[in-house]
C-alpha cells in the first residue's frame, strides 16, 4: 500500500467520507477489486482497515496489495447489501468468500390443463399452474415426482405425446398413469387425484389418508371392494411415503444452515423444509481465501444466496449472523411478506440444526477423501456444457459387433468422476438388430430406461452416447417416448482423423458441436468413460462371439438333446456328415422323427 506523493493518501480521503451507509471497493495496484464490503456508517468502517496493528492475518494480507479505495454511497443499509451482494458477484474479489452460484433450482411443476401434467421444471417460473420446491437438486426432485406417481398416478407426458396418443403409453403399463390421454379415468376422478398431489406436497398427509379412508368405506358400503382395496393399497403406500419423509409436527417452510470447516475447507449445509416435509439437503463449498471464522463465512453466504432467490420465511442459522437485521428487512421487502432469521431454536429446529451441522460435517470430510483432480474435472465439464451444478452419475453407451454378428451394447456408470463397476450393465442385442447401430442403440436404451423408470435404479444427471448426431436424435427418442425428464443428452463423436482431442460434442437442445480443446479437464474426463464404455463392450461382445463360436450348432435346435446328439454325430461321423445329409437319411437315425429331421436340416441350410 502506497502513500507516497501523488498517489493514494488516506488520510486525506478518510477526512472526506460520509458517515452514511454504503459499499467501498479496496483495489491493486493494477485496478483490480480485492475486496468489496458494506458499512452502516463507511467512515467509521473503512478507517478500521488503516489502523497501524491489526489482530487479523487476512486484513493485513489485503491491506499490503491496497493501493485505493472506493466507495459508493447508498440511501439505505438495505441498498448497500443488495448493491455489496451484486459487486461481489459481478466481480468475485479474491478476498470476499464466494460461493458457487447456481442459475436456478428444480421445482416439481402442476400445470393447468383440464389433465394437469406433473413435471420436473426449472427455470423461470411464467407457466401456469403451481410450483413446488425448491428442491435442492435434480435427484431429489425426480425422487418426489417418482415418489407421486406412485400414490397418484398423474400424466408426466409433453403436451403434444399427450395430444397424439390412441393408446395407452409405458407409463400406464407399469402402474404409474391413468392414461387420461386415452380417457379411462374422468376429468372429474382425475381431478381429485391432482387435489391429494397438491395436499402431499403442501405437507398436508394426514388429509390426504382422511380422504381415501372415506372414499374407501364409501366403496365398500357400495360393494365396490376391488375400488376400495385399490383405495387401501394407495393408504399403506402413502403411510410409508409419510415415514420416509421425517415429516415435523410444525407445518411452517423454513432452510436450516449450518458450517462445518476442516483447514481451509469450509461447507455450508442447508436442510430444506416445506410444509413440514424435508425435500432433502445441499452442500456449498464457497471460495474462502483467508483465514475466516464460521460465523464470518455464514453472513457472507445467506445474502449471496438468498437475494437472488425466493426465500423461506424463516431461516435458522448454527451461528448467529452480523447484521441479521439488515439481511432480514431486505429480503422480507423483496417477498412481500415478513421473513425471519433465528438462531436459537427448540424442538423439531434444533433436531433440524443438529442434522444439518451432521450433513456439514460429512461433506467436508467426503471433499477431503475425493480425489482433487476429480472434483476438477467435474466443475470443467459443468462449466463446459453449461450444467447448473457438477453431474455426480453419469453413464455412457456404447455398442460392439463383427459385421452384425453377437452384437452388444455395454452401459457404464461414474459416481463423482469416478467408475462405479457395480451399476456397470451389459445387453446382448437380439437378432433383429444385426449390424444396425442405432436400433442396437435403441434397443439398449429402451431396455434399460424402462428399469429405471420402474424404479430399479437411479436416473443419471449426464448420458453420453458414443456417436455423433444419429445416436444423439435415437436417445432423444427413446427419452421422449419413456417420458425420463431431467437428464443431459450428451454424443460423443470421434474427429475428422479419429484421434483423442478432436471429438465433437453433440449437446441435445444445441445445433453446433462443441469442441473443447484437447488439454481440457472436462474433455480428458469425457474421453475416459467413453473409453470405458467401449472397451466394457468390447469384452462383452468377444465373449459373447466367442462362446456362440464354440457351442455346436445341434445344441440350438430344439427337442434335441445330448442323446440324440451323440446317436447322430456316432452315425454320420461329425458335424460335416450331418450338414451334408438329406432329411431322409436324417430321419433314419434311432430316435429322429421327420419333423426332428427337417429342422435339423433347416438350422445347417440357415448358417
Amino acid at each position: 500500500m502506497s502513500e507516497e506523493a501523488g498517489e493514494f493518501d488516506h488520510k486525506a480521503f478518510l477526512g472526506s467520507l460520509t458517515t452514511g451507509p454504503g459499499v467501498y471497493r479496496m483495489l491493486s495496484a493494477q485496478g483490480d477489486i480485492l475486496y468489496v464490503g458494506k458499512a452502516r456508517n463507511l467512515k467509521r468502517r473503512v478507517a478500521s482497515y488503516f489502523r497501524k496493528n491489526h489482530d487479523s492475518p487476512k486484513t493485513r494480507a489485503l491491506m499490503v496489495q491496497v493501493e485505493r479505495v472506493e466507495v459508493t454511497v447508498t440511501h439505505t443499509e438495505t441498498e448497500a447489501l443488495i448493491l455489496e451482494n451484486n459487486l461481489i458477484k459481478a466481480h468475485r474479489p479474491r478476498y470476499n468468500v464466494l460461493m458457487r452460484d447456481d442459475k436456478s433450482y428444480p421445482y416439481i411443476h402442476l400445470s393447468g390443463h383440464t389433465y394437469p401434467r406433473l413435471s420436473f421444471y426449472r427455470g423461470t417460473r411464467r407457466e401456469k399452474g403451481r410450483f413446488f420446491g425448491p428442491y435442492p437438486s435434480v435427484a431429489s426432485a425426480r425422487a418426489a415426482i417418482s415418489e407421486l406417481q406412485k400414490l397418484f398416478k398423474l400424466r408426466p407426458c409433453t403436451d403434444s405425446f399427450f395430444r397424439n396418443r390412441s393408446r395407452p403409453c409405458l407409463q400406464y403399463q407399469i402402474n404409474r398413469c391413468t392414461a387420461p390421454c386415452v380417457a379411462y379415468i374422468s376429468a372429474e376422478e382425475y381431478a381429485r387425484d391432482v387435489e391429494n398431489a397438491m395436499l402431499f406436497l403442501e405437507g398436508r398427509n394426514q388429509d390426504v389418508i382422511d380422504r381415501l379412508i372415506a372414499r374407501m368405506e364409501t366403496a365398500s358400503e357400495a360393494l365396490a371392494f376391488e375400488k376400495a382395496a385399490e383405495l387401501r393399497d394407495q393408504v399403506a403406500r402413502l403411510r410409508q411415503a409419510q415415514a420416509r419423509q421425517y415429516v415435523t409436527g410444525d407445518q411452517g417452510d423454513f432452510d436450516v444452515l449450518a458450517v462445518a470447516r476442516h483447514g481451509d475447507i469450509f461447507c455450508v449445509a442447508i436442510i430444506y423444509i416445506r410444509g413440514g416435509r424435508n425435500l432433502g439437503s445441499k452442500t456449498f463449498f464457497p471460495r474462502v481465501s483467508m483465514d475466516h471464522e464460521e460465523r464470518e463465512v455464514l453472513a457472507a453466504f445467506l445474502p449471496q444466496y438468498y437475494l437472488d432467490r425466493d426465500a423461506p420465511r424463516e431461516i435458522i442459522t448454527a451461528h448467529a449472523v452480523p447484521d441479521a437485521a439488515v439481511l432480514e428487512a431486505t429480503l422480507s421487502e423483496k417477498a412481500g411478506h415478513k421473513i425471519g432469521i433465528r438462531h436459537r431454536v427448540r424442538g423439531d429446529r434444533a433436531r433440524w440444526l443438529k442434522m444439518a451441522a451432521e450433513n456439514a460435517s460429512q461433506a467436508v470430510a467426503s471433499r477431503l477423501a475425493t480425489d482433487r483432480h476429480a472434483r476438477q474435472a467435474l466443475d470443467a465439464l459443468a462449466e463446459a456444457l453449461g450444467l447448473e451444478e457438477p453431474p455426480r452419475r453419469m453413464e455412457c453407451f456404447d455398442i460392439s459387433h463383427t459385421s452384425g454378428e453377437s452384437t452388444v451394447a455395454s452401459c457404464v456408470v461414474f459416481e463423482e468422476g469416478a467408475p462405479a463397476s457395480q451399476d456397470y450393465r451389459r445387453f446382448n442385442m437380439r437378432g433383429e438388430t444385426g449390424g444396425d447401430d442405432y436400433a442396437a442403440m435403441g434397443e439398449a436404451l429402451e431396455r434399460r430406461y424402462t428399469r429405471l423408470q420402474k424404479g430399479e435404479g437411479r436416473l443419471p444427471d449426464l448420458l453420453l452416447i458414443d456417436g455423433g448426431r444419429g445416436q444423439l436424435s435415437v436417445a432423444e427418442r427413446v427419452m421422449e417416448d419413456l417420458q425420463v425428464d431431467g437428464v443431459t443428452l450428451l454424443g460423443v463423436a470421434k474427429g475428422q482423423d479419429r484421434r483423442a482431442g478432436q471429438e465433437q460434442l453433440f449437446l441435445s437442445g444445441r445445433k453446433a458441436p462443441l469442441i473443447l480443446p484437447p488439454d481440457s479437464p472436462a474433455l480428458k474426463l469425457i474421453q475416459r468413460i467413453r473409453d470405458e464404455a467401449h472397451r466394457f463392450a468390447i469384452a462383452g461382445h468377444r465373449h459373447r462371439r466367442s462362446r456362440s463360436r464354440r457351442s455346436s450348432p445341434l445344441e440350438a435346435i430344439p427337442g434335441l438333446g445330448p442323446k440324440r446328439r451323440q446317436q447322430l454325430l456316432k452315425a454320420f461321423g461329425g458335424l460335416q456328415g450331418i450338414r451334408q445329409a438329406g432329411v431322409e437319411d436324417l430321419a433314419a437315425v434311432k430316435g429322429i422323427s421327420r419333423a426332428l429331421a427337417q429342422r435339423i436340416y433347416d438350422e445347417f441350410r440357415l448358417e
